[in-house]
């Protein structure tokens, strides 16, 4: 069953126990009402007709009890007699028990709803002087038919509500699930085609114009992803078959016995070191990167300063002709260990290549942020903006190691971490880098 099924028949089942309930509930009250009327006119004609106080009957013996001729009476002893009834036709079938109680005083009067020759009617009972109890009585063969009547008008006018409702049912589920059809139709496509630019396009403010809007945000958060993945992979390619190839070559050089002079060899074997180092780090950084796929790892408290002092005594080891020079002072950050000393692993290697021999990195830290400054050539104004993107080098890096994601991945790790890299190009040349970290 459909939900747009299941829709319109919950609101024809709402409408019709509404307009079921409600007819019941009207039925009752005109039931009431209409009773009430009978018993108000039986109360009435049994004061007007009551001894001593001007009633119709007495001494000379009435026609009538009651006076009336729709409503008809006798009156009873205690024995149950009838000792008069109206034109003289008694009804023994409503003396009861009660009825002779009523006329010896032993209780009230009563009203109560009898059945005489197949008729319903109602009765009151009264004491009267003399140890005797009048009875009036009114058919009810009027009332019945009007309650029939009601009945059956408030069962068509129930059937035709739930007729409605099933229309009204019907209609509003169209409606209200044309964005849900939109969005399934839109699923559908994106799943057939694998087509991530397709767009729900919802319009309006409710529940569902939200789930469409929400649906859109994610189709594009995964294209922007897997645009970036595909960049990424086509970028990695190229940058792995350079090394690729040149290992290749080199290594069939070798099987070949070439070059024969000793040392031509050994340049050609430093080449293939060079090769296998560049091929090393490209392949650390792409895992680098590859781990913003991942679950996050936990933030632990982190003091800054020793992690910056860790890396530091690391880097005078693999660059011993360049001078760091510390300036750090107590700080703590939220963050994750590894990767807070891999970006700044990453600053002081690009400073650490950029530097000639004998040059002075600055490196400074303080209230979460790491400052590293080296005195190397400067960052091109037509390259500032580029410095962070993956695999992008400048031309005068081409020489250099490296495998162009060192600093694409300082940016992904300052972002993870609610913060933010910035590069600054001092007036006296070099380049400074801000690394700020969040969570301080």
């Amino acid at each position: 069953m459909s939900f747009r099924l299941r829709l319109t028949l919950l609101t024809a089942a709402a409408v019709a126990v509404a307009a079921i309930g409600a007819s019941v509930a009207i039925y009752l009250v005109v039931q009431d009402q209409l009773i009430k009327q009978v018993d108000d006119t039986l109360a009435k004609t049994a004061v007007i007709g009551g001894p001593g106080r001007g009633g119709p009957f007495g001494d000379r013996g009435p026609q009538l009890v009651t006076g009336r001729q729709d409503v008809f009476g006798q009156i009873v002893d205690s024995n149950g007699n009838i000792i008069q009834a109206d034109l003289g036709v008694a009804l023994p079938s409503l003396v009861t028990q009660d009825v002779k109680d009523v006329a010896s005083g032993k209780r009230d009067g009563f009203l109560a709803t009898a059945t005489s020759q197949d008729y319903r009617i109602r009765v009151l009972v009264r004491p009267i002087s003399n140890g005797r109890a009048l009875e009036v009585a009114k058919s009810l063969e009027d009332i019945d038919g009007a309650l029939a009547q009601t009945r059956i008008t408030l069962a068509e006018f129930a059937i035709a509500a739930i007729v409605l409702a099933a229309l009204l049912g019907l209609l509003i589920a169209r409606t209200a699930l044309a964005p849900v059809k939109r969005l399934t139709t839109t699923v559908e496509e994106v799943t057939r085609t694998r087509d991530l630019s397709r767009r729900v396009a919802a319009r309006g403010r409710d529940e569902l114009s939200r789930l469409g809007t929400s649906f859109d945000a994610m189709l594009g958060q995964l294209e922007t992803s897997l645009r970036s993945q595909r960049q990424l992979v086509s970028d990695a390619s190229h940058e792995l078959r350079t090394p690729l190839t040149a290992l290749r070559t080199n290594l069939e050089l070798l099987e070949r016995g070439q070059p024969a002079d000793p040392i031509e060899r050994q340049q050609l074997l430093g080449d293939l070191v060079v090769q296998m180092e560049r091929l090393t780090t490209l392949v650390g950084d792409l895992i680098e990167v590859a781990r913003d796929e991942e679950t996050p790892m936990p933030f632990e408290e982190l003091r800054l300063d020793e992690v910056v002092a860790e890396v530091v005594d690391d880097m005078k080891m693999r660059y011993p002709k360049v001078r760091f020079a510390v300036a750090a002072s107590p700080t703590t950050v939220n963050g994750v260990k590894v990767r807070v000393s891999r970006a700044i692993t990453n600053l002081l290697d690009n400073a650490a290549k950029w530097s000639p021999p004998g040059a002075l990195v600055e490196v400074s830290v303080a209230n979460g942020e790491v400052s590293v400054r080296d005195h190397g050539p400067g960052v091109a104004a037509e390259d500032a903006s580029r410095v962070f993107d993956r695999f992008w080098r400048s031309n005068d890096a081409r020489h250099l190691p490296g495998s162009g994601l060192g600093l694409s991945i300082v940016k992904d790790v300052a972002e993870a971490h609610g913060g933010s890299v910035t590069l600054e190009r001092p007036s006296d040349g070099g380049a400074r880098f801000r690394l700020r970290l969040g969570g301080v």
